[in-house]
């Protein structure tokens, strides 16, 4: 529950400036520290310090008085905001001003934070800087929707995908449920409007044949086809083995079989999570000669359109017509963990993901060839079955 107080503050000029302090309670920093959060609400009204004459007396009684009043009308509006109530004060909060707030408390938490900060961008072109949440109905709501849907752009002047449009219109919607929950708005009005539905995303892999015969195919860029053969061994991101460093690298010595184990310990660059995973003896083969432990292992690799051209040029060499990109290696490991008998719950811990949902795309891909198998078998010429 929020508190206000009121409260003075000393000017150089000798008065007193009034004002009212909203208590927020307390957030644990990454550091551990405790941080209070608080907000003032300054009334423009002022004592004057040691006053002398009656008429100074009588001007700080009444200043003193109507602040208190507002004092009262806040506590209210507070008191009123826990049942739902739209708090008047709040409602002049202005959207964008708000929107940044919880953006900036998903940084705090680690939460999401990118997509909180693309989906502004694109409320930002939408919402004028002026509106605030009394401004905001159910038609300011199909607006934005419709602006995500029609108008947004990406950077290359591309539409939004159907997935990109469902994760802004979210951000845009847990913002206003927040408004809701905090007294902002004295209704939810985003329950009123039906969001963007989840695309089912295409994600696209290597059989084990398409890689063996890629692995056979010389490539113009040999980091590159190095690095990308890793990711399809190990299924890590791009951005983490352009960074990965020897240091990262470990040899663990040798398992009861007399195989040697190794093992990256690193942290992913997209969920900032420490990774400890176990890699191939054929995985760390193509890493190379080991050097300098502050050195990237994958020194020289370069992300730009012309790599990814000479991607698509080396699977062509290798007869491969996918639209093969270098996460597609990811997509790859994946498919091919659960394809020789990994369960879901592994491939989801080596891949790094939160949610076993996120995994979950790669079963249905399995289960949809089973079916296509299925009927793979030559018919046949069926006589006399009765």
């Amino acid at each position: 529950m929020i508190k206000a107080h009121l409260r003075k503050k000393k000017l150089k000029t000798g008065k007193q400036s009034l004002y009212i302090e909203y208590y927020k309670g307390t957030q644990t920093l990454a550091n551990g520290k405790i941080k209070h959060l608080r907000e003032y609400e300054y009334l423009q009204l002022y004592l004057i310090q040691n006053p002398k004459s009656a008429d100074e007396k009588k001007k700080n009684k009444e200043q003193l008085e109507l602040a208190k009043q507002i004092l009262a009308i806040r506590q209210a509006e507070i008191y009123q905001g826990k049942f739902k109530i739209q708090n008047n004060h709040k409602g002049k909060t202005t959207l964008l001003s708000f929107y940044e707030q919880k953006k900036e408390e998903r940084y705090q938490t680690k939460g999401n934070y990118d997509n909180w900060d693309a989906a502004q961008k694109h409320l930002e072109r939408y919402c004028p800087a002026h509106i605030t949440f009394n401004d905001v109905d159910v038609e300011f709501i199909k607006g934005f929707r419709k602006h995500l849907d029609t108008v947004a752009v990406t950077k290359s002047k591309k539409k939004l995908s159907q997935n990109t449009k469902h994760t802004y219109f979210n951000k845009f919607k847990a913002c206003l449920n927040a408004a809701f929950d905090e007294g902002y708005l004295k209704e939810n009005l985003i329950k009123k409007v039906k969001g963007f539905s989840m695309g089912e995303s295409t994600r696209e892999y290597l059989t084990h044949g398409e890689l063996q015969r890629l692995s056979q195919t010389p490539c113009k860029f040999p980091l590159l086809k190095r690095a990308f053969l890793f990711s399809a061994l190990t299924g890590i991101r791009w951005s983490d083995i352009n960074k990965l460093k020897w240091s990262e690298v470990r040899d663990e010595g040798i398992d009861g079989s007399g195989n040697a184990i190794f093992r990256i310990v690193f942290q992913q660059k997209k969920t900032e999570g420490v990774e400890y995973l176990y890699i191939s003896q054929q995985a760390k083969e193509l890493l190379g000669k080991r050097k300098d432990s502050k050195e990237r292992v994958f020194k020289g690799l370069r992300y730009s359109a012309h790599m990814n051209l000479q991607l698509l040029r080396w699977c062509m060499f290798a007869g491969i017509t996918k639209h093969i990109t270098f996460h597609s290696a990811r997509h790859t490991n994946a498919v091919l963990l659960l394809e020789n008998g990994a369960d879901i719950y592994t491939v989801s811990k080596r891949l790094g993901h939160k949610e076993i949902r996120t995994t979950e795309i790669y079963a249905k891909i399995i289960d949809k060839k089973m079916k296509e198998a299925a009927n793979l078998v030559p018919k046949l010429e069926l006589d006399g079955i009765g």
